[in-house]
C-alpha cells in the first residue's frame, strides 16, 4: 500500500454527479468519486452495482447519461470551449483514452501474433514509438510479470495465467497514468489466480501508478488497497481503508455483504 497518498493534490479521476442507465435499469447514480494520484483503490460489492461500469466509462467504451468525468484534470467525455462544455469529439477521445490502461476479464490477446508483438504493437502504432525501444520496453516488462521465456509463444501455447499476465504487460506498455482491472482472475483456473494476483501486488507496492481494481478476491483488496469502496446499486455506500471497512464496517449492508463472502470462524460453542 501507498504511504505517501497526497489526498489534497488534485485528484487523477473525479466523478460527478455521473448517472448511467441501460434502458429501465439505472446503473450510476448521481455518483461522485475522487480517486489521488497514486492511490490503489479496490472496488467491491454486488454484481450489478456498478462497479465495472465506472471502468467502462473511464475506457469511455459507455458514454454516461449525465454528470462530468475527469482525468488527470481535463474533461473525459466533454471539451471546454469558449467556457462551456460540449461532447468531445472522437480525437479529444482518442487522447484521453491513451491516460488509461485497463485488463479485462478476458484476454483479448491477438491469436496471430507472439507475446513480444502482442505487447509492442500498441506501442509502435499508437504511440509511435521505435520498435527497438518497444521492444526494449516489453522485454522489461514481460520480465516483471514473469514470462521473459515466453516472447516467442503464440497466446494460445500459453495458460490462461500466462495469457493474463501478458495482457497486464500490454497494457502497461502503453504507460498509462490510469491503470484498471476488471475481475482479471474471474474466468481463471483457482491454480492460476495466484499467479496473477502476485503481479497485481508487486504494481501496487512497488510503483506510484493509480489503480483502480474491480475484485471479489478480498484478501487481496485487504493486502493491495489504499482503500475499498463498497458499492450497490450504482452508489458508494462504505469507503474507507482496509482494516477499517473489512474488520469494523460502519453501513449494515456491507456488514451484510461481508459475511455472505468472507470466511467464517466456526466454532462448535
Amino acid at each position: 500500500m501507498s504511504d505517501s497518498i497526497d489526498r489534497k493534490a488534485s485528484p487523477i479521476i473525479r466523478f460527478e454527479q455521473v448517472n448511467k442507465s441501460f434502458g429501465h435499469l439505472h446503473v450510476l447514480r448521481d455518483l461522485d468519486l475522487e480517486v489521488a494520484p497514486g492511490e490503489k483503490v479496490c472496488l467491491i460489492g454486488p454484481s450489478g452495482s456498478g462497479k465495472t461500469t465506472i471502468l467502462r466509462v473511464l475506457m469511455t467504451l459507455e458514454k454516461p447519461n449525465s454528470g462530468v468525468v475527469w482525468v488527470d484534470g481535463e474533461t473525459l467525455w466533454h471539451k471546454e470551449v469558449k467556457g462551456r462544455l460540449v461532447h468531445a469529439d472522437e480525437k479529444h477521445l482518442r487522447r484521453m483514452r491513451n491516460k488509461i490502461g485497463m485488463v479485462f476479464q478476458q484476454f483479448n490477446l491477438f491469436p496471430h501474433m507472439k507475446v513480444l508483438r502482442n505487447v509492442t504493437e500498441a506501442p509502435i502504432h499508437v504511440l509511435g514509438m521505435d520498435r527497438a525501444a518497444a521492444e526494449e520496453r516489453a522485454l522489461q516488462l514481460l520480465d516483471m510479470v514473469g514470462l521473459s521465456d515466453k516472447v516467442d509463444n503464440y497466446p494460445a501455447q500459453l495458460s490462461g495465467g500466462q495469457q493474463q499476465r501478458v495482457a497486464i504487460a500490454r497494457a502497461l506498455a502503453m504507460q498509462p497514468k490510469v491503470m484498471l482491472f476488471d475481475e482479471i482472475t474471474a474466468a481463471l483456473d483457482p491454480e492460476l489466480v495466484g499467479e496473477v494476483l502476485n503481479v497485481l501486488r508487486k504494481l501496487a507496492h512497488e510503483t506510484d501508478m493509480t489503480m483502480l481494481i474491480v475484485t471479489h478476491e478480498m484478501r487481496f483488496a485487504r493486502e493491495v488497497a489504499d482503500r475499498v469502496l463498497f458499492f450497490e446499486q450504482g452508489q458508494i455506500v462504505e469507503a474507507a481503508t482496509p482494516d477499517v471497512l473489512f474488520t469494523n464496517p460502519t453501513n449494515p449492508r456491507t456488514r451484510l455483504f461481508l459475511r455472505a463472502v468472507l470466511p467464517q470462524d466456526k466454532s462448535d460453542g
